[in-house]
């Protein structure tokens, strides 16, 4: 309902008739709609995985230098999140509404960047305020343009309907990461 209808026409009553139920059912088991959405996002697949992010086993991962590390997870954020319709409707949402959805997936992702971070020896970061306010810039990047894919085609130049855009898109932050971090 959320990917084919978007977040303003979800309230109870529209839930309760698509899963043809009554709704004082909804406020029984979840305690309205918040309850039910909150349940919804901690079982979701909204975001991408810390594995997944890395792309290969731990092992070899955590023997890549830095720059490499994060490089290797831009390019696996940029492919995992296209492929969660989903998940660009939350960051579409996101950036003109917060509500207990957008709250609570915020949430979990940033738990996520915790995670990520985590793996990065703190002997390797130069200066961690700048390397925070990069991937910062770079993540804002990435789910600003894969948001905007479902609307528009073209930014600045760069067709992202296209893999070749993606793809252009991947080798400057790569080459970002690998400059700069």
């Amino acid at each position: 309902m959320l990917a084919r209808d978007g977040f303003r026409k979800v309230g109870v009553n529209a839930v309760a008739r698509e899963a043809g139920v009554d709704k004082v059912l909804i406020y029984r088991y979840f305690d309205g709609l918040d309850g039910l959405v909150k349940r919804y996002a901690a079982q979701g697949d909204f975001w991408p995985t810390r594995d997944e992010l890395i792309g290969e086993p731990m092992e070899a991962f955590i023997n890549h230098p830095l720059n490499e590390k994060v490089a290797q997870i831009f390019e696996n954020y940029v492919d995992s999140i296209r492929k969660r319709p989903l998940s660009l409707e939350i960051l579409a949402w996101e950036m003109v509404e917060r509500n207990e959805l957008t709250a609570h997936l915020e949430e979990i992702r940033e738990n996520l960047g915790q995670e990520l971070t985590a793996l990065i020896d703190p002997q390797e970061l130069k200066d961690p305020e700048l390397f925070a306010s990069m991937t910062a810039l770079m993540s804002a990047s990435v789910n600003y343009l894969a948001a905007r894919s479902r609307h528009i085609r073209i930014f600045n130049g760069i067709n992202l309907r296209q893999e070749e855009g993606w793809q252009q898109i991947k080798k400057a932050l790569r080459h970002m990461a690998i400059s700069s971090i």
